[in-house]
């Protein structure tokens, strides 16, 4: 549990942190890292090239004693240089060590105790190793030969030891030197780098500045020519988002010029007959002024619920859901069966099947149904026919409406839809919003809204088909 929080605390963190602290939180350990072994390497390379220059030095005077070794007598005899060894002990920078000792026993010269090799050595090969010697660090080198080649058996033991210190502050001087170097070219590198960044970053900088100097009614898209690559696609959302809200308060404004056109030419007419009721004084008179009032609330209750019904059409969210169409066709036939028999209109439905499920907004597509039929019936002749109906197929779902009245021709077909469009023999009462208010449904599930005339005489076929999901 402690685990996940530190991971989700980390999270929201780098979430929180700009480019310049991501910048840090990365660069600083790898350079931290980088440099550590690079130091590390360096230092390693240094002590290898150390060691083979001074141990050139321990093999000089290794064969120099060698060299005055002497068996030629039956015994052992050595001379040592000792001018070499006072030289080699100055160029070494601390204490030279030396021993040689016959493999019998007999012999021993020098210091005895000189730390012995760590493996056993070949004949004439000479083996370079470190120990401690008296609590210092030293570096040997080790070399075994025959005192005479008659006797292989008798064999002397030459062995030379220096202090490693002044390999040490060799190693040592060569890593500082190292370090000032890396030093150098790390900062150019931080520097380099931090200008760089800085240099990418100036085109965000201007973005910023010319979105905050922007008006509040300034949706054009922003430019993004000279940003990086990896910020287009920022910009690029950016640019939809804002094309999606210019969008949004275009509906808005075209739904506020549409409901105050309405209400306003409601209004006016109440108005009108409301001063015409005031100045009459015949009762009957009063009374169809009263009449038409009602009338006129009827027409704008009902501008007003289309009005409503279009905002949301427009605006709201859709719900895809599981919905069984046939028993959408129902509900709307139940809701505008009145009005059908008022007008004497022979009102059904038809389904392929008794349960025909879709995906869509029931709601929506209820509301677009409602308009749909109730144009119908409004522009139906009395005594006249009309159909709901729906179907499926491979590609989508329909829901359609079918009259048998004057129907419309193709340049009214093509036209109808738009808002306040009407045909040409819409009734007084109607406003133009109902077609509208089913095509933009049909658009909000990604469909389309079709008009048609019948097949087989007179009226109009009207289609509401949209996609599966």
């Amino acid at each position: 549990m402690g685990c996940g929080a530190r991971a989700v605390g980390l999270t929201r963190r780098l979430r929180r942190a700009s480019l310049w602290q991501l910048l840090a939180w990365l660069l600083l350990p790898l350079l931290v890292v980088v440099t550590a072994v690079e130091l590390w390497m360096t230092r390693q390379d240094a002590l290898g090239a150390a060691n083979a220059a001074y141990d050139r030095s321990l093999l000089g005077a290794l064969k120099s004693i060698d060299a005055n070794i002497s068996g030629s007598s039956g015994g052992l005899s050595v001379e040592l240089p000792y001018t070499m060894l006072e030289f080699f002990e100055l160029t070494a920078s601390g204490n030279v060590y030396f021993r040689v000792a016959s493999s019998d026993g007999l012999v021993e010269l020098g210091n005895a105790d000189l730390p012995l090799p760590p493996a056993p050595l070949a004949a004439g090969v000479p083996l370079f190793y470190d120990a401690a010697y008296f609590g210092d660090t030293v570096r040997l080198a080790a070399y075994r030969r025959a005192l005479d080649p008659a006797t292989p058996e008798r064999t002397v033991l030459v062995q030379v030891a220096e202090s490693t210190r002044s390999r040490q502050d060799f190693t040592a001087h060569f890593v500082q030197r190292a370090a000032r170097r890396d030093a150098l070219v790390l900062a150019l590198m931080v520097l380099g780098t931090a200008a760089m960044l800085a240099f990418a970053l100036r085109p965000l900088a201007r973005l910023a500045q010319g979105v905050r100097t922007r008006s509040p009614d300034d949706m054009t898209p922003l430019a993004d020519a000279d940003l990086p690559a990896e910020v287009r696609p920022l910009v690029d959302a950016v640019n939809q988002q804002m094309a999606r809200t210019q969008d949004l308060v275009a509906q808005q404004r075209q739904f506020l010029d549409d409901a105050s056109h309405q209400l306003r030419t409601h209004l006016t007419t109440l108005q009108m007959q409301a001063d015409y009721a005031r100045r009459e004084d015949d009762p009957a008179q009063i009374r169809q002024a009263l009449d038409a009032m009602g009338s006129e609330l009827a027409r704008a209750t009902r501008s007003t619920q289309q009005l409503l019904a279009l905002g949301r059409s427009d605006t709201a969210a859709v719900d895809l859901a599981p919905c069984d169409l046939a028993e959408l066709l129902r509900a709307v036939a139940l809701q505008l069966l009145p009005q059908a028999r008022q007008r004497q209109i022979d009102f059904g439905i038809h389904t392929a099947t008794a349960d025909l499920q879709a995906i869509a907004d029931s709601g929506l597509l209820r509301e677009a149904l409602t308009n749909l039929a109730s144009n119908a019936i409004a522009y139906t002749p009395e005594h006249g026919t009309v159909t709901v109906c729906a179907a499926s197929d491979s590609m989508g779902w329909s829901i359609s409406v079918e009259d048998n009245g004057p129907g419309l021709s193709a340049e009214e077909r093509d036209a109808l839809g738009q808002r306040y469009r009407r045909a040409s023999q819409a009734t007084a009462g109607g406003s133009g919003l109902g077609l509208a208010i089913a095509r933009s449904i049909a658009e909000r599930h990604r469909g389309n809204l079709r008009l048609q005339a019948r097949d087989d005489g007179p009226g109009l076929r009207a289609i509401l088909w949209w996609p599966r999901p």
